[in-house]
């Protein structure tokens, strides 16, 4: 056997604790040896005491050079299915990449065994280590990747330099990627992208070059084709990272790339924000008062990461700031018993639609109507019509937070929505008042934390599928969407359901962990 490579792992040393335990059971020239649990596996020799087999969790390599003499049973090494980024024979050599924990991050790593002449049995058993490694998951995924230099702290550049790219060659990913130079380039590029050439677009960045993807799909003659066909994956760069956390469950650029290799495609619902005849699309939030000059007001810190927003809201907290206005809302269900259980139910039925992906590959999103027209009509108009009569009024002169949410998690420790669901046609809509006490302001900012926020009494909770905000006598302030700013002015929201492509972590995949 051969080992070659900068990161790889020699046979003869350990892998990292990381790399999961084994299960003990060893079959060598067809004849078979169990030690515990019987498990199936798939072999390959590579000689008298080198070995692979395709295990239930991952790559089991059996060394016997590794194995201390007497009757205990060999301890494979094991990479799991997760990790496993690509194999291929060249030549007369099986090369295996790897996503190698090293610290905090993943790195790509290399191992590269000799074979004898019978390829044609290799080549049968790497087919059988990819659909393991990647189940319904695409391979070799094309991706038009914008990198953002000037997101968070600045280090979107050093980490694709670093880890995202070498990831993406690793797995054999068809990579073009590009610099953005200045706000809303985003936009300009996917109004007029080759959607065919590409199967996804990688948003090396903050939560804000994403919503100009997604606005530059849906600002194209065939959005709902553009939408559907053009997934969006979010490789965590920048100081405001929600997107990430929610598809990727984690905040870490090298890790993300990883769950962006495994991930899968997944309808996403969509939000129209309209000012008038303005129409934008919101994949995220939109909030005002409190919680948009908590992200707006402090654009200066950037350079504190995420820690700005926290900083932004105990200001605005022990100030006890209050933001007059009216809300009329399309309420679907009003009550939190009630909320907990469609909640329940939708998981149970995206649980029973993940087992039929697994019989049957993976197709576009199940938006609403995609053909190749536009955005869908707006069914409940603009702020110019009328406020339909089935809608709820609500006063909110002493408002403190308006938060409306696609998605639970709005940065890595702030999970404002719990129940919110990515396909449910639905938005959760927080309502908080801003005269509580500042006891009671902490103790919500502590809940947050500690995944209570759901549960507190001053927590007004709604799902909904549309609102329309009016403010009262004030002449300026902060309105934003997924953590961009627009005019100060009245604006109506609508949800479309699964309208948007998003590619997501596969759970099903062995070694990915829990959500």
């Amino acid at each position: 056997m051969v080992v070659e490579g900068i990161d790889v792992i020699a046979m003869g040393s350990s892998l990292p604790a990381h790399l999961a335990p084994a299960h003990h059971e060893q079959s060598l020239d067809g004849k078979t040896t169990k030690y515990g649990p019987s498990t199936d596996k798939i072999w390959l020799r590579l000689r008298s005491n080198l070995s692979l087999a395709i295990g239930s969790n991952g790559l089991e390599i059996y060394d016997g050079e590794t194995t201390p003499p007497g009757d205990n049973p060999p301890k494979p090494q094991i990479i799991p299915f997760y990790n496993i980024l690509w194999a291929e024979l060249d030549k007369n050599d099986l090369i295996i990449d790897f996503a190698l924990p090293l610290n905090e991050n993943v790195v790509p790593s290399t191992l590269k065994f000799s074979i004898g002449p019978d390829s044609h049995s290799v080549a049968n058993w790497i087919s059988v280590l990819l659909d393991c490694s990647y189940r319904e998951a695409q391979q070799k995924k094309r991706a038009k990747v914008l990198v953002n230099p000037y997101s968070g702290s600045g280090n979107a550049r050093r980490w694709y330099s670093k880890y995202i790219l070498p990831l993406f060659r690793a797995a054999r990913c068809s990579i073009d990627s590009v610099e953005t130079r200045y706000s809303g380039e985003g936009v300009a590029i996917f109004e007029t992208l080759d959607i065919d050439a590409f199967d996804m677009a990688v948003v090396c960045s903050g939560d804000g070059l994403a919503h100009e993807v997604f606005n530059g799909l849906g600002n194209r003659p065939d959005a709902k084709k553009a939408l559907s066909e053009m997934a969006v994956a979010h490789i965590p760069c920048g100081s405001g990272n929600g997107l990430s956390h929610n598809l990727n469950a984690t905040g870490n650029a090298s890790m993300a790339t990883l769950a962006v290799i495994k991930g899968i495609r997944k309808p996403l619902d969509l939000i129209s924000v309209t000012q008038g005849d303005t129409r934008v699309l919101s994949f995220l939030s939109q909030t005002a008062g409190m919680g948009a000059e908590s992200d707006l007001a402090t654009e200066n810190l950037r350079w504190m990461g995420e820690a700005r927003f926290k900083l932004g809201f105990l200001t605005r907290i022990l100030a006890k700031k209050v933001y007059p206005c009216e809300i009329a809302v399309k309420i679907a269900i009003d009550d939190k018993g009630s909320i907990m259980d469609h909640y329940a139910k939708e998981k149970l039925k995206n649980s029973l639609k993940d087992k039929q992906c697994q019989i049957f590959p993976e197709v576009g999103s199940t938006g609403e109507d995609q053909d190749s027209g536009g955005l869908p009509p707006l069914k409940y108009g603009t702020i110019h019509d009328k406020i339909p009569e089935d809608w709820t009024v609500i006063p909110c002169e002493n408002l403190g937070i308006l938060y409306c949410g696609n998605l639970a998690y709005m940065a890595a420790d702030a999970k404002f929505f719990p129940p919110a669901l990515p396909n449910d046609g639905l938005m959760d809509l927080v309502l908080i008042d801003g005269n509580i006490s500042r006891r009671a302001s902490l103790k919500m900012f502590d809940a947050l934390r500690d995944e209570k926020f759901f549960e507190m009494p001053v927590v007004k909770y709604y799902k909904i599928s549309a609102y329309r905000w009016i403010p009262h006598n004030q002449e300026s302030g902060y309105i934003s969407v997924d953590g961009e700013r627009i005019p100060f002015s009245p604006y109506q929201a609508e949800v479309h359901k699964g309208l948007g492509t998003v590619i997501m972590k596969n759970h099903k995949i062995a070694g990915a962990g829990p959500s």
